[in-house]
């Protein structure tokens, strides 16, 4: 199909979008304005800024040719960092979609609306309309605080701080750390059931891969000695057993390392490479989007922490020896 086919669907399907539609980046979630449509390019722009950006239809053009160029989905990583409103706008094509936990933009079969333009919600009422939900699990909480804390304390300079403050921060880093283990145990329990052997798989942040850990111990001491005897290896050369003997012995026998040893075989998810580059992307994204937060929402996020400082104050408050009577 040639280009100009699609770029009219694109532009047919932008004419069908309210004048107010909020849309967003596939990976850093910028939320951006659609502010005139053209036969040769869009103007966009960000929330908080005066200024409007050219989309060129020649770079729509660029992209098409990527994607078509290969069966395979189009990574979003090969985008330029200021290039992922290019994807967005892609995506409103009903043969476009975009994948957010893949991290691609691919081909389907069937017509789908893209999950990146949201036409009921508008850019300076979305703040108000959306419900923001806790998560029911205690890493939220000690993360809420912990951000609060480093806010509060601006730990550049340990030496400097109070010890009060230090125990504070060592306190929030121990629950935080203990929580997070906790939830990155279970998450690891499901992926072990997704993944498959020795093949990576890619997320937002990073990918993981699954492998295996091979563990052995040594037989009871008589059973070990009794096998080796059996081949000529005299008591005193493992006696006492450890493996450096045994495994000398071994290289001298027909026995096989499982005669001698108890071997378990465990499967465990490691962490293969951090995107460290996504990371900021997004951490900007969502620094961006709570800098344009109205006052009414960013006052009941720091109500919240408050609130949970107040209870724990009162969980660990105590009196000194000298103030009870």
């Amino acid at each position: 199909m040639p280009f100009s086919v699609t770029w009219h669907t694109i532009l047919d399907e932008l004419d069908e979008v309210p004048p107010d539609t909020s849309f967003h980046t596939p990976l850093s979630e910028k939320p951006f304005r659609l502010e005139d449509v053209q036969e040769h390019r869009l103007l966009i722009s960000y929330r908080e800024q005066d200024t409007t950006i050219p989309l060129k239809r020649d770079q729509f053009e660029t992209l098409y040719e990527r994607i078509s160029e290969s069966p395979q989905p189009f990574d979003l990583d090969r985008l330029p960092a200021d290039a992922e409103p290019y994807a967005t706008i892609f995506s409103v094509h009903p043969r476009f979609e975009i994948d957010q936990r893949g991290g691609v933009l691919k081909n389907t079969d069937s017509p789908t609306p893209s999950s990146l333009v949201d036409a009921s919600l508008t850019v300076e009422n979305q703040d108000h309309k959306t419900v923001r939900e806790e998560p029911d699990h205690p890493l939220y909480s000690d993360s809420l605080l912990l951000i609060d804390a480093l806010e509060r304390y601006e730990p550049t300079d340990l030496e400097t701080m109070e010890t009060s403050e230090l125990v504070n921060l060592y306190t929030l880093c121990s629950d935080v750390q203990r929580n997070a283990d906790d939830l990155r145990q279970n998450v690891r329990s499901l992926l072990l059931d997704r993944l498959h052997h020795d093949q990576p798989v890619h997320g937002q942040y990073g990918s993981v891969q699954r492998t295996s850990r091979r563990n052995r111990t040594l037989k009871d001491d008589q059973t070990v000695i009794e096998l080796l005897e059996d081949q000529g290896i005299d008591r005193e050369r493992v006696t006492t057993v450890d493996s450096s003997k045994v495994d000398e012995a071994l290289e001298v026998t027909d026995l096989s390392e499982s005669d001698l040893y108890e071997i378990n075989e465990s499967q465990y998810v490691r962490k293969a490479d951090v995107d460290e580059e996504r990371k900021e992307s997004r951490l900007q994204g969502l620094k961006d989007q709570l800098a344009a937060a109205d006052n009414p929402e960013t006052d009941q996020l720091q109500d919240e922490i408050e609130e949970l400082e107040a209870r724990i104050d009162e969980l660990t408050s105590f009196s000194s020896a000298s103030e009870v009577d």
